[in-house]
């Protein structure tokens, strides 16, 4: 307890009944929960009946990480605390009651391109063909409404009628039936059929509440209905539950998190304790400056000032650019600057954009400098060769995984067609040749010696032996000498990966290994093997929970960041893009450099833009205006803010 602040410590030492603890950026909040679990473990409670739920594997990684330390000597015989993701606590929920569920233990978890795979055949067996409706609004639908715990059944009793309403039902109905049919669920399935679960079945409730007596629930202001819902429900029988978050972090509504859920947690849990986190351990004075400035304008939070020890540190650098090229040549040359004259590493560095569109310009400049970058989300478990071993181990396990049979029925190519895959699917076998159904029959055959030899051997002899078991070693290497080598050298590598399962029972391997990889998250690439270095490249989404020495926030334009979409925005979006460019800020450590361009390339048209309204809280108090010198951007600082041009009827005739 002597390495935490009096704030810190009030929180670690509390036991007992509902806590909140709100949680500035970089206030050290991980700190405060690991120490808090370690406490309660001195303390007499049992490790195995402490459960701690985070959002990405990296978090969860993190924590036991941090309580694994302050508890080296811990007896094993008492068990460990549960860390986890709320995606993988549901996995153990429903994989360990899915006899009650009438599911087999080995189903199997669709990815999002899956799931809309799915949605597309129900479209197209209940009588729609896909292309001529809108299949992504159905999708976002179904999955909007099943994150606020809303079955089709609710769906069908709420929604106003019309004809996107009757093919949502049509197509949902069907495409839940697929699902059990192919013993499946989708992402958003893992935790609403276990809150399902939990609230229909007291039993396995009451054995989930006994076996967790004290609850934590890290990045609260992220979570959605089912998530508040599924929290509750654990939490109900014992009333210790912890909470940590920060409203003023709360990025996400678009995913249907409710920041809500934060705000309200005194009330929906009465008697509660609540801690205020201020002190920054991470940003230096100026950039806790300009994070204060902006986020206190925002109305729907809880009060709070972050504050730091720390040192005043450089001003602030905003750059004025002519345009997106201008912009992404300045980001380049500063972090050539940082590598080559201060020793920076590049991984060191992060470049943070409010749009995907706008990684194109930063990219081209970056391969032109030859200085290496890391574009957050291109992982390596979306490779084809690794999503086709994946698929090879799912379908050994589960053969109604259509959609993995689909993948590899002909990987390597045996001349099955998509007629012959549709008649398997659609059960009728019987229509197909004989020359075609031996091929079919000797597939199977080689996927039940896959399935025997991964329940009786470790996960990596696996995967070597699937290589050669379905000939895709040789068809690789008839591929082409290069592609074909390298996707080898990417199965190989998975084969690396999978042998820190190696101390697990073969069975329950399997099952952390598929559950690992369908529940990664895009911050979990940054740990792969052959992405540790370059600068890193994201959106500000992506970056929640990072920190960097040295961040860029690009793009600071009206209606890019923030960001308005198609129309115009209400009170509660500027407020999350407030949010989101706080969130921005706080990642910087040592220096934040900030830039606009006067112009950018959007939709193939060149648009004059205009400087933020975010920008209007920077002075020169804290930071430093760079520009470049034919930039005949007309913008002026007056009155110790940012001003937006008066003449906005001739930037509209130049648009």
């Amino acid at each position: 307890m002597d390495n935490l602040n009096e704030r810190q410590k009030e929180a670690a030492q509390h036991k007992d009944g509902p806590l909140l603890i709100i949680a500035g950026a970089g206030a050290g909040k991980t700190k405060t929960i690991a120490h808090r679990i370690a406490n309660l473990i001195k303390g007499g409670v049992e490790p195995k009946q402490i459960l701690a739920v985070t959002f990405t594997n990296k978090a969860a990684k993190e924590m036991a990480d941090r309580v694994r330390f302050l508890l080296p000597a811990k007896e094993e015989a008492g068990g460990s605390p549960v860390l986890c993701t709320f995606h993988s606590l549901g996995v153990r929920i429903l994989k360990e009651n899915a006899e009650a569920l009438g599911r087999s233990k080995f189903f199997s978890i669709l990815d999002s391109d899956e799931s809309f795979a799915f949605l597309k055949r129900a479209a197209r067996e209940t009588g729609f063909e896909p292309k001529d409706i809108n299949m992504k609004g159905i999708a976002n639908t179904v999955s909007t409404n099943k994150n606020k715990m809303i079955d089709a059944a609710e769906y069908q009793k709420e929604a106003a009628p019309s004809f996107f309403k009757d093919a949502v039902l049509k197509i949902w109905k069907r495409y839940e039936e697929l699902l059990k049919e192919n013993e499946a669920y989708d992402f958003d399935d893992l935790i609403l059929k276990t809150v399902l679960l939990l609230q229909n079945k007291k039993e396995i409730l009451n054995y989930y509440q006994t076996l967790w007596k004290y609850i934590h629930i890290d990045e609260y202001q992220d979570t959605n209905t089912s998530q508040y819902e599924f929290s509750r429900l654990l939490a109900e029988k014992h009333g210790n539950i912890c909470v940590v978050g920060d409203s003023d972090q709360s990025i996400y509504g678009w995913r249907c998190a409710d920041f809500r859920n934060i705000l309200n947690f005194e009330h929906n849990f009465p008697g509660a304790k609540t801690v205020l986190l201020e002190q920054n351990y991470r940003s230096t004075g100026n950039i806790l400056d300009l994070a204060n400035r902006v986020i206190r304008k925002n109305k729907l939070r809880k009060e709070k000032n972050l504050f730091t020890e720390n040192k005043t540190g450089d001003k602030i650098t905003l750059f004025e650019a002519i345009d997106e090229n201008d912009e992404a040549n300045f980001v380049v040359n500063k972090s050539r600057d940082l590598i080559n004259k201060k020793n920076v590493r590049p991984s060191d560095i992060a470049v943070l954009y409010r749009a995907n569109f706008q990684s194109r310009a930063l990219e081209e400049h970056f391969i032109r400098a030859g200085i290496p970058y890391q574009l957050l989300g291109t992982r390596f478990y979306e490779r084809k060769e690794i999503k086709d071993i994946i698929a090879f181990i799912k379908f050994a396990l589960n053969p109604k995984d259509n959609i993995s049979l689909a993948r590899i029925i002909n990987v390597p190519p045996r001349g099955i067609g998509k007629v012959t895959l549709e008649k398997i699917i659609s059960g009728k076998e019987n229509e197909i040749p004989a020359g075609t159904r031996e091929k079919i029959n000797e597939f199977r055959r080689k996927m039940g010696g896959i399935r025997e030899f991964l329940l009786n051997n470790k996960l990596s002899e696996s995967i070597k032996h699937i290589v050669k078991a379905t000939g895709l070693d040789m068809s690789l290497k008839e591929e082409g000498k290069e592609e074909g080598m390298e996707r080898l050298e990417n199965i190989r590598e998975l084969a690396n990966i999978t042998a820190k399962y190696n101390s697990l029972e073969n069975e329950e391997a399997i099952q952390k290994f598929l559950e690992d990889t369908s529940l990664m998250s895009d911050q979990d690439a940054i740990m792969d093997k052959q992405n540790r270095e370059g600068v890193r490249l994201m959106t500000v989404h992506s970056a929640k929970g990072l920190e960097f020495e040295y961040v860029f926030v690009t793009g600071l334009e009206q209606d890019l960041f923030p960001h308005r979409g198609w129309g115009d925005m209400e009170d509660s979006d500027i407020e999350e893009e407030r949010r989101l460019f706080y969130v921005a800020i706080t990642r910087a450590k040592e220096k934040l450099f900030i830039s606009y361009a006067a112009s950018r390339m959007i939709f193939g048209s060149r648009q004059m833009k205009m400087p933020s309204e975010f920008l209007e809280d920077i002075d020169d108090t804290i930071a430093d205006v760079e520009k470049n010198e034919n930039n005949f951007y007309g913008g002026s600082r007056g009155g110790g803010g940012w001003q937006k041009p008066v003449d906005d009827i001739v930037w509209d005739c130049l648009v």
